[in-house]
């Protein structure tokens, strides 16, 4: 079963900044892990949304609207895909992503059809 763990964005992911020095090296590490497992087939981190557009399509009309954009709850900062046996299986390896010291995050996943 292919798996879509989203990295939900945080205000602090938004202003592109990381108060915690260690984070990178232990999701580095994390992203190894996966790897070696098997699991891990894709992923990456994601620019915050100033740097994104919004394309709106509604009855042939197209609409550009540029970022960053307000609501983050609404908004990813990064991506895997997993090749699990299962959705639990996807859940143990979310238990395991490192986490800023300062900031909680959520991950959300989702089965690929």
């Amino acid at each position: 079963m292919r798996v879509m763990a989203i990295i939900k964005s945080t205000d602090e992911s938004e202003r592109d900044t990381n108060s915690d020095p260690t984070f990178y090296a232990r999701m580095d590490a994390y992203n190894k892990e996966l790897q070696k497992a098997g699991v891990m087939t894709g992923g990456e981190g994601l620019g915050s949304s100033k740097h994104g557009k919004r394309v709106s399509l509604s009855r042939g009309k197209s609409k550009v609207t540029d970022g960053p954009f307000a609501e983050t709850k609404e908004l990813i900062a990064g991506f895997w895909i997993w090749e699990v046996k299962g959705i639990e299986e996807a859940v143990e390896w979310a238990k395991k992503c490192p986490t800023p010291q300062d900031q909680d995050i959520q991950l959300e996943l989702r089965p690929a059809l």
